[in-house]
């Protein structure tokens, strides 16, 4: 810090100093802030959506493999719900955490928790043994979901190379 700083703090000078460093270094610091919270918004709707549609996809193949168990009920995620959820900061499994009051307690199931964002599908056609898959219906969904996901990770690829190209010039 130099004389005219100095100064310039003794008769509390609300504007910048005059080529101190100590200043630049904190403007800096808080452009390269605000410059970091500016990408990750830019991303972070794509990227929010891909994690759900991952989590549609993992439903979707689960009642797929289930087409033939008796008492099946299938199950999907209501996406606008979910991405809106998750843009929001609201974790994508749902539910409640279990609470624990000994130290003997175990840990809640997760798998309960991310069970709690699902709707049941209503099935078309009854069927006799109770289970609710339409395999047609099922594999149209997993297909469409598909090329969304692909959509998504083509736009965050096209993000990402978009700001490689501004940054290298």
């Amino acid at each position: 810090m130099n004389r005219l700083c100095a100064l310039y703090r003794s008769i509390e000078w609300t504007g910048g100093c005059l080529g101190c460093s100590h200043r630049k270094k904190a403007s800096q610091q808080k452009e390269v802030k605000t410059t970091l919270n500016r990408l990750d918004d830019m991303l972070n709707f794509n990227t929010q959506a891909l994690r759900v549609r991952e989590q549609r996809q993992q439903v979707l193949a689960s009642n797929i493999a289930n087409a033939d168990t008796p008492n099946y009920k299938a199950r999907d995620l209501d996406f606008k719900t979910a991405l809106q959820g998750a843009l929001q900061g609201e974790p994508l499994t749902g539910g409640t955490a279990l609470a624990t009051t000994a130290p003997g307690h175990l840990a809640g199931n997760p798998g309960a928790a991310a069970e709690a964002g699902l709707l049941y599908r209503t099935p078309a056609q009854g069927s006799v043994d109770g289970n609710t898959v339409n395999i047609d219906a099922e594999r149209a969904a997993f297909a469409d979901n598909a090329v969304h996901y692909e959509f998504n990770l083509t736009r965050i690829t096209q993000q990402i190379k978009t700001m490689m190209a501004a940054i290298q010039g």
